[in-house]
């Protein structure tokens, strides 16, 4: 009785151990692989699933998700014989399961030193200029070169970044001068730009005070001319109305003009520069007398300017004294 329980408990734990090991759970972001004697047979994909243990076996157990490698750091010489230290990273994923498990030994190893032989390529065939301006073209270079050499085994490269290009010290120290050198030639050339533009805006201002100067005696010669005709023409006038005044026997016309020679002489006098002493003649009462004869000559033209006139237009004859 007691051999039929044990054989029972054996059977019980064999099956037991059996169904654990039939039974797998791929975790998610996996596809592991199951092989037959040592050859593939199927992929198991996230979930749970049922494998024969006695015939079948786990073979690799390969990562879906996008993993990151970093490539080390690594001496490279470019095309003008230019050390430059450069180190990358890149971005993978497996895409084919089987491929990268069975086409490739050692992936991560494999990816590394193919990207570290592709970056000495692109970045040797280079100038050092060219490296540390065009960092984005070397990435472009890379990724589409190591994509295509890892397509065979399952692999996709999504992205590769250069972390850092470093050039010697002393080529870092000759370019420091140099952007110090080329920092100081734009700001010379601003500041002769500036200067430049403030000559021209000076002149500019110079040139429109000149124009406005210019117009300005323009606008006062126009007026001292139009001031001078208008003088004149009341000179003339005047004249004229003295003339007719003579003309029709009025000696207060006559004593007008006397009057003015008279005054003009007396002003010439009275304000000589050598002139100390002004001398009134003794005839001065009678230029009271003169005036007196052009106010009277300045009172008949008001008289026949108010007058009416006749019908015809002509003015009536001025009476004299």
């Amino acid at each position: 009785m007691d051999i039929i329980i044990s054989a029972f408990l054996l059977i019980f734990v064999v099956v037991i151990i059996g169904l654990f090991g039939a039974l797998k759970f791929v975790p998610q972001g996996y596809n592991w692989t199951v092989e037959r004697f040592g050859r593939y047979t199927k992929t198991l994909s996230p979930g749970p699933h049922v494998v024969n243990p006695l015939f079948d076996r786990v073979g690799r157990k390969m990562n879906m998700m996008e993993t990151v490698l970093d490539v080390p750091q690594q001496e490279v010489i470019t095309r003008d014989n230019a050390m430059v230290s450069c180190d990358a990273i890149v971005f993978i994923q497996v895409v084919d399961a089987v491929q990268a498990a069975y086409e490739v030994n050692n992936l991560v190893s494999a990816i590394t030193n193919l990207s570290m032989t592709n970056i000495r390529t692109v970045v040797g065939s280079m100038d050092l200029d060219q490296v540390l301006s065009n960092r984005d073209e070397i990435n472009a270079r890379l990724l589409g070169t190591i994509d295509a050499a890892t397509l065979p085994w399952g692999v996709k490269v999504t992205r590769i970044e250069i972390k850092d290009l470093t050039p010697p010290a002393d080529i870092t120290e000759a370019m420091a001068r140099q952007m110090k050198a080329e920092r100081l030639k734009r700001a010379e050339i601003l500041t002769a730009e500036g200067e430049k533009q403030s000559a021209i805006l000076k002149a500019e201002g110079q040139k429109q005070s000149q124009i406005l100067q210019a117009e300005g005696r323009k606008e006062a010669a126009f007026r001292d001319a139009e001031a001078r005709e208008r003088e004149a023409e009341a000179e003339a006038k005047a004249t004229a109305m003295v003339s007719e005044a003579i003309a029709k026997g009025d000696v207060n016309a006559i004593n007008y003009f006397l009057g003015q020679a008279y005054v003009a002489a007396f002003e010439k006098l009275a304000t000589s520069p050598q002139q100390r002493t002004v001398i009134i003649p003794a005839e001065f009462s009678s230029i009271l007398g003169t005036i007196e004869g052009i106010r009277g000559l300045t009172d008949s033209a008001k008289a026949a300017n108010a007058a009416p006139r006749p019908p015809g237009g002509a003015v009536p004859p001025t009476r004299t004294s």
